[in-house]
């Protein structure tokens, strides 16, 4: 899975979606307080039905791959139908391509003759267990107000997937109400798990790159969680936090950017770039600090926690747990660096851009990994291997280079930090990407993304984003 952003938009704390093909709607939300493996973490986007029905009304696409590695390689095709100025429907209907080969390659071994043999192709078009319809009705009901419901049915006897989504704009705010049967959820190891209901609030301030913002979270979860069909992975524990209960989460940030330099050389004149967010070569800086706040009410609030004092470790954790609710408070800390070289207008070459991240995701780990190692040195002892773990980042690094023209390929890998290991340095999750920026829309792109990890691949189209 697959985060392809430039700029941080504080990783897991934001509970943002990810993208990911093993859904007809092609999202899956994260564990709450769980951080996301990389992965395409978005905000408001498009949704899936809209941008394939962009590819094919804009760029001559017929059908839109993707492929997963629990279904194969899938076509799909969305049918739009406008019922109103402020009220319209798509249908997304999709096949599975390899079980369709499949099932014809089991017959052609069977030595039928032709008559039988375009028999047996027109049973196969007209099975059901190689397709899958989606339902997508959007509603307006004001200008600020906007209703979407939507029905995922598999042909395979999966079971149907149901969502209604209200988003409300508040002066300087997002709102959006999401309630769905089964809940597609995602933890940091990057596996799915089902919820049978799941119920999620999410209130955002808007703010400009810099300054102050905070975000509200809530989420209620009823049923046993399991884990999601066609995942053949070990039996796993359900994520604690996917638990029966309610969980509330509130996260207030100060978000500082610094110009490190910035290029004032003229760009080629009448020549618009291909895209208008990529023009400027820079170096840049930003650092993010945060608090924040968490309760947890339920079978949720019985969590796994990685104590400290566990690893000879003081803890300073603020935490508090009575029976079956659990409240925390702790802090976290992001800081990055990207660089760009380039205006991305002329055919070759004009564009490399680097982008580096650090993430401390939780204050007290770190406290307790800074007096652990400071004791140490003060006693003329060796610091312990498991303090220094606790003060190493969670890195990331993001590589872009133009091609030729539109397209640049784009590369995004954690790097993992292990002190226990011979080598302490470790490319993790790699995702590799083509993108194709359609220059006639200012900043828009078509983004193919390929994750060894999770053998996914997906067609994405996206809108203003660095």
């Amino acid at each position: 899975m697959k985060k392809l952003r430039w700029a941080m938009d504080s990783g897991g704390f934001w509970e943002l979606d990810l993208s990911t093909p093993i859904t007809l709607n092609g999202q899956a939300r994260p564990v709450p307080g769980d951080p996301l493996p990389l992965g395409l973490s978005r905000g408001s986007r498009l949704s899936r039905f809209q941008q394939i029905d962009f590819f094919q009304r804009f760029m001559a696409m017929p059908f839109v791959p993707s492929f997963a590695a629990n279904r194969g390689l899938l076509l799909q095709r969305v049918l739009s139908l406008p019922i109103a100025e402020n009220w319209s429907a798509m249908l997304l209907g999709q096949l599975n391509v390899q079980r369709f080969v499949s099932s014809l390659r089991k017959n052609k071994t069977k030595h039928l003759p032709d008559s039988s043999w375009l028999q047996s192709i027109r049973r196969n078009f007209i099975q059901k267990s190689f397709y899958a319809l989606g339902f997508c009705s959007e509603l307006f009901l004001t200008p600020d107000d906007t209703l979407i419901i939507s029905l995922d049915a598999y042909g395979d006897e999966k079971v149907p997937q149901k969502r209604a989504v209200l988003h409300h704009k508040f002066p300087h705010h997002n709102l959006t109400m999401e309630a769905a049967w089964p809940g597609l959820f995602v933890d940091g190891n990057g596996s799915y798990w089902d919820v049978p209901f799941s119920l999620t609030l999410d209130l955002a301030s808007t703010t400009l790159d810099s300054g102050a913002s905070y975000h509200l979270f809530f989420n209620n979860c009823a049923g046993s969680p399991k884990q999601y069909e066609g995942q053949h992975s070990d039996e796993l524990p359900p994520p604690a936090a996917l638990l029966p209960g309610f969980t509330a989460k509130g996260v207030v940030s100060l978000k500082k950017n610094i110009d490190l330099w910035r290029s004032e050389a003229s760009m080629l004149k009448m020549v618009q770039p291909y895209d208008i967010f990529l023009s400027n070569p820079h170096i840049s800086a930003s650092w993010i600090l945060g608090a924040v706040f968490s309760a947890n009410l339920g079978e949720n609030s019985m969590k796994r926690q990685q104590s400290c004092s566990l690893r000879g470790l003081k803890d300073f954790d603020l935490r508090a747990q009575v029976a079956n609710c659990a409240v925390s408070v702790d802090s976290f800390a992001t800081a990055s660096l990207t660089a760009q070289h380039g205006n991305f207008q002329r055919l070759l070459l004009d564009l490399t851009r680097v982008h580096t991240n650090f993430d401390f995701p939780s204050g007290s780990k770190l406290l307790s990994g800074i007096t652990s190692v400071a004791c140490s040195l003060y006693n003329s002892q060796v610091p312990n291997v498991e303090a220094l773990q606790a003060i190493c980042p969670r890195a990331s690094l993001s590589f872009q280079q133009q091609i030729i023209g539109p397209f640049s390929f784009r590369v995004d890998s954690e790097i993992a930090i292990d002190l226990k290991k011979d080598w302490y340095l470790s490319v993790k999750n790699p995702v590799f990407a083509i993108e194709h920026a359609l220059q006639v829309l200012w900043s828009a792109k078509a983004v193919a993304w390929y994750s060894p990890m999770q053998r996914e691949f997906m067609v994405e189209l996206r809108f203003f984003e660095t």
